[in-house]
């Protein structure tokens, strides 16, 4: 694989250093645990669940096509946070695209990460349609609302964060029951003109809080967004 193969690859599989924060643990039934995370009301022992991906300049996340070559040049992602953040994720949410993504690439995420699927933590992929299982990964095929889901998460996750890998919609089911606490998006200096949406809702009052930025090297900026209660 060509070094800037690498690099798009560990886009899909590592799409600021987190504080991390206490939350209610396994103890908690999972009705407890779903009246704790309505909309509005914040649990008394915070975990965040967060939207980490890479946008190009203007918005989008892939082409229509799903394509994520755009990041080719762009440097080695490896360079940014990643690891902090990793490190305190307990539970992943991915969308169908994505996960068909790596489905279709299973064989260069094998070849960089030694698996071909690269996440220990339990994932639950959301998809309308069946989808073939990858051997060995702790999987969870599920639709419809995403709160039940969450609160699942929520237990699955421990004493850890929940990260929304993609795509946008996906992240913003999660922002629109109340239930997502962060965007981290690495932005690319290319333009798209077109593609699949960083993020399609309008979100203006409130609008998020920048509680950070980070430069990381010449192709990208690393911002970081609270995302407030109404």
């Amino acid at each position: 694989m060509t070094e800037s193969g690498r690099h798009v690859v560990r886009l899909a599989i590592n799409t600021m250093p987190l504080h991390p924060t206490p939350t209610f643990g396994r103890a908690d039934s999972l009705t407890s645990v779903s009246k704790r995370c309505r909309k509005g009301s914040n649990p008394p022992f915070f975990m965040k669940t967060q939207y980490f991906t890479a946008s190009s300049l203007d918005g989008f996340i892939s082409t229509e096509d799903d394509s994520i070559e755009w990041l080719f040049p762009l440097g080695d992602l490896n360079a940014t946070s990643y690891p902090a953040f990793i490190s305190q994720v307990g539970a992943v949410a991915m969308g169908s695209s994505t996960y068909e993504w790596m489905l279709r690439h299973a064989q260069a995420v094998k070849a960089e990460t030694g698996s071909p699927w690269p996440y220990t933590q339990p994932t639950w992929i959301f998809s309308s349609r069946a989808l073939p299982a990858v051997p060995g990964a702790n999987l969870h095929f599920v639709k419809g609302d995403v709160r039940p889901v969450h609160a699942e998460m929520r237990l699955e996750a421990g004493s850890k964060n929940i990260w929304i890998v993609g795509g946008g919609d996906l992240a913003g089911q999660f922002h629109d029951a109340g239930l997502l606490d962060e965007l981290i998006v690495q932005v690319g200096s290319v333009t798209l003109g077109k593609g699949k949406p960083l993020f399609p809702r309008r979100l203006t009052t409130p609008p998020l809080v920048l509680s950070s930025v980070r430069q990381v090297g010449t192709g990208f900026a690393e911002l970081r967004y609270e995302i407030p209660r109404k």
